[in-house]
């Protein structure tokens, strides 16, 4: 299964979830991340954020839906509201859709301490939310199932 998360600028968010989610997932399931606008370099908070939390972020980078075109995902998850506003690529009609809506971490705090408590807090919002999907029965969920169970892990507080 693969999966992908997607954000407006894949700096943050999106690629905290892409190392969490190849962190705890099975070897027969991979994440990848993409931006609709990528700014092209990922948050330093965000790297941060993994190395205190013990998740490698080798290979990490921000770039564009696009060079995924040929990754087919089983998932698209967008995790700010804009990406989820976005109309999803031609290249990506065959996956089921969800959104995971995660407050933008770099856009809170003012103090480093403050900085760093609001991407760990980020970052272990996306790890309860990740958790809850790979305890899902996936081999016995339809695609409507499957759909409802997302939605309901984009709830999550």
């Amino acid at each position: 299964m693969n999966i992908l998360f997607l954000c407006t600028a894949n700096s943050c968010r999106s690629i905290l979830a892409e190392a969490v989610f190849n962190h705890l997932a099975p070897e027969d399931m991979r994440a990848y991340s993409a931006g609709s606008k990528p700014c092209g370099w990922v948050h330093p908070q965000s790297l941060q954020a993994l190395q205190r939390a013990g998740i490698l972020s080798d290979g990490l980078h921000s770039k564009s839906h696009a060079v995924h075109k040929k990754l087919q995902p089983d998932l698209v998850i967008t995790l700010c509201d804009n990406a989820a506003a976005e109309p999803c690529p031609a290249y990506f009609d065959g996956a089921l859709r969800a959104h995971w809506g995660v407050p933008d971490p770099a856009a809170q705090g003012s103090s480093q301490v403050e900085i760093d408590a609001v991407f760990d807090a980020t970052l272990q919002h996306i790890q309860r939310r990740v958790r809850r999907f790979l305890q899902l029965p996936l081999q016995h969920l339809d695609p409507q199932a499957l759909s409802g169970a997302l939605q309901a892990i984009g709830q999550m507080p």
